[in-house]
């Protein structure tokens, strides 16, 4: 398994401007920069790790395994509500 600084240094989005994952807003350039960000994330291999750690840490702001923000409080949600099912079951 990959640690987080592992999967981090081999991210498609290491040489890219940082602030092309954290868009101010949603419309005008940032939605620009949002399809340009999940574009760099959908070549990345290490795509789910990413998204992983943005689920676990609650990553608010930015794209995060190729999810803006608005999809990804949507699959944390459905993470969380699953993590729930599992324990109940356990």
């Amino acid at each position: 398994m990959l640690t987080i600084s592992d999967w981090r240094e081999i991210g498609a989005c290491r040489d890219s401007d940082p602030d092309l994952f954290f868009p101010i807003g949603t419309t005008g350039v940032a939605a620009t920069q949002i399809r340009q960000a999940v574009a760099i994330c959908s070549a990345c291999s290490i795509q789910e790790e990413c998204l992983q750690y943005a689920l676990e840490t609650n990553q608010e702001a930015g794209i995060w395994g190729g999810h803006p923000e608005d999809d990804r409080r949507r699959l944390r949600k459905r993470w969380l509500a699953e993590r729930r099912k599992h324990r109940q079951a356990s």
